[in-house]
């Protein structure tokens, strides 16, 4: 018989599309889906598998909403199917992956689809739902959502696959379990916030968070030969900013393929699962598992159990001949012991917090876009910011400019009678530089007809005052123009309390506010703020003659490096021992403690299992 000839499989065509869900509005975004399926139905070659990122209908940040948003997977499934018919000129197949919230057997879950829409009737290949559920820092998943606890491989029309969801995949045992059920691609759907704008050398774009979600996209690949297919969200959620970063790593642990920045794409990669079998023949870790797996999960019986680990070893032998070379090999050849290198850490022996240094043109990148975002989804055009001839306010002047036009954005000046002259050109200076509308309101004369009747006011009262009228001005004007007020108090104002309660951090929208003072001057030089504004005296200009490194008691860089110690968990002690002066430690420790109250919305007696901000839960940009 002649020898039947073998043709290799073709590539699949995969495509990973980073998007911007409207929050909470499933059928708008469901409209947006529809358009995707008609614009994937033109690419050559047409993508076999398309890809969507976690919770893609409904965005992410739902707190209490979830339940309201959640769906079954067959309702998913019906609308997915209705949407796909009516945008494809023809029903060829096409498999979509795609995270969403979840009702499944009455609860909830943040769960992924993977489904073959087309030719007949939607053939469901698997839901996974999130084993690891994040609970710190800006996330608190497992409040609203129950934990899954499987993850499996399965069957596709072109292979094998698995699915994990965003934090699944920080945990190296998450990769290892799907590809031991023989996952030849891993599809990871997220929906992870950009954090970390500092300098970097490592080549990765963007803020520090994709580098570290490269590192594990290509960890998983590479130890497993595997391919690993990561979608992320885009925008900007109640100030969490999804940046995108789609990626695709080859089984050797190479990238593939990269999405952009901060913008929607649709990304399209060839994947040869041949790639697989060439990775694993020169790099077989995952054959050595398997064979090594029924004695590694008898160690995990024995942890899970409790049992310690014996220290089993030969003991000595008992009268050897001192002549034995096996016993007393001959050593006198190895050189003197001073020839060994001796490399000492740091006298602390832990690290401190990461670099305070910031990338400028990263945290522009971030910036800009927020302010578009913020802007969008809370239905407004314009901006308005309150310019006070300081670098904060010209800050966020420059940065609305970019993001939405100078024409799109009104600088409002509001002088008291005794405000810097200086001041008030400064304010001048950034809207003829910039081109925005402007308007100047002297405030003179309410404030002076409130205080007539409080004397005895002393000047912190006065200055509150003035602060609380230009926020009348502020919010009346916007309403007048429809123009959304920003806010201009940076990371160390707020961290001291050195703001006017209910005045200078009122504005819903700020863009500076996770800055610390001396980053946000870095980026006043990147985005060419003048340089008189820059270099003076930071003030308030309440009080004549008064500057806010004065009324802190130490300078803004002072302040800055101990704050974010101390942020990150050393206690003033460690602080101490790293030769930090104790008073200035102890100075601004005792103002962060103090100022608590300031940060926080106004306390409520609850009485009731419905609290606003405790049990009613609702995001704020939806």
């Amino acid at each position: 018989m002649p020898a039947t000839k073998f043709r290799a499989p073709e590539p699949v065509q995969l495509a990973i599309a980073q998007l911007r869900p409207i929050k909470g509005d499933y059928q708008a975004n469901l409209a947006q889906l529809q358009e995707l399926f008609a614009r994937v139905d033109t690419l050559e070659p047409r993508p076999r598998v398309l890809m969507l990122p976690e919770t893609a209908l409904t965005g992410y940040f739902l707190e209490g909403g979830v339940r309201e948003l959640a769906m079954t997977a067959g309702a998913l499934v019906g609308d997915l199917d209705d949407a796909y018919r009516a945008s494809v000129r023809s029903a060829r197949s096409l498999d979509v992956v795609i995270g969403f919230y979840e009702w499944w057997r009455g609860t909830l879950h943040n769960s992924s689809l993977y489904v073959t829409l087309g030719e007949g009737a939607p053939d469901v290949r698997h839901v996974h739902r999130k084993n690891f559920l994040p609970t710190y820092g800006l996330f608190d998943e497992e409040r609203f959502v129950e934990r899954g606890h499987d993850i499996r491989a399965f069957d596709t029309s072109w292979g094998r696959a698995a699915m994990l969801v965003c934090e699944d995949a920080w945990h190296s045992l998450s990769g290892t379990l799907a590809a031991l059920d023989g996952a030849q691609v891993i599809f990871l759907v997220s929906a992870a916030p950009a954090r970390g704008l500092s300098p970097r050398d490592d080549g990765i774009p963007g803020p520090g968070s994709i580098a570290r979600w490269e590192r594990i996209v290509r960890d998983i690949a590479e130890e497993h030969g595997v391919y690993v297919a990561l979608a992320n969200l885009v925008g900007s959620e109640g100030g969490k900013l999804f940046p995108g970063g789609t990626m695709l790593a080859g089984p050797r642990g190479d990238i593939r393929a990269r999405g952009p920045l901060f913008r929607e794409a649709l990304v399209t990669a060839p994947i040869d699962l041949r790639d697989i079998s060439r990775a694993r023949a020169d790099s077989p870790l995952l054959a050595d598992l398997r064979t090594a797996l029924p004695h590694l999960l008898d160690s995990m019986s024995d942890i899970r159990a409790g049992i310690p680990a014996a220290a089993e070893y030969d003991p000595a032998v008992e009268g050897p001949d001192e002549h034995d070379p096996l016993v007393h090999p001959d050593v006198h050849d190895a050189g003197p012991a001073s020839a060994i290198e001796v490399v000492a850490a740091g006298a602390s022996g832990e690290e401190g917090p990461p670099p305070m240094t910031i990338d400028p043109e990263l945290a522009e990148s971030l910036l800009v876009p927020f302010i578009r975002d913020e802007l969008a989804q809370r239905g407004f055009e314009m901006a308005i910011v309150a310019l006070s001839g300081g670098v904060d306010s010209a800050v966020t002047a420059y940065l609305a400019a970019r993001a939405l036009g100078p024409e799109r954005v009104l600088g409002l000046r509001l002088p008291y009678r005794t405000s810097s002259e200086e001041s008030l050109a400064h304010a001048q200076e950034v809207i003829d530089a910039l081109g925005i509308q402007s308007r100047t309101i002297d405030i003179s004369g309410p404030v002076d007809a409130y205080l007539e009747n409080e004397p005895e006011a002393d000047a912190s009262r006065r200055g509150n005052v003035m602060a609380r009228m230009r926020m009348i001005a502020l919010f009346d004007l916007s309403a007048r123009h429809h123009a959304i007020p920003l806010g201009t108090g940076n990371k160390t104002e707020r961290l001291l309390g050195y703001f006017t309660w209910h005045a200078d951090d009122s504005p819903p929208v700020n863009p500076l506010g996770d800055l610390y003072k001396t980053q946000v001057l870095a980026l006043a030089r990147h985005l060419g703020v003048p340089s008189a504004i820059i270099e003076k005296p930071p003030t308030a200009d309440l009080v004549q003659g008064q500057t806010d490194e004065g009324d802190i008691g130490v300078s803004y860089d002072t302040a800055d490096r101990i704050l974010d110690w101390l942020l990150h968990g050393y206690s003033p002690h460690d602080l101490a021992v790293r030769g930090f002066d104790e008073e200035e430690v102890a100075l601004i420790r005792k103002r962060l403690d103090g100022t608590h109250w300031k940060r926080k919305l106004p306390t409520v007696a609850m009485v009731s299992p419905t609290a606003i901000g405790e049990s009613y839960l609702r995001p704020v940009d939806w």
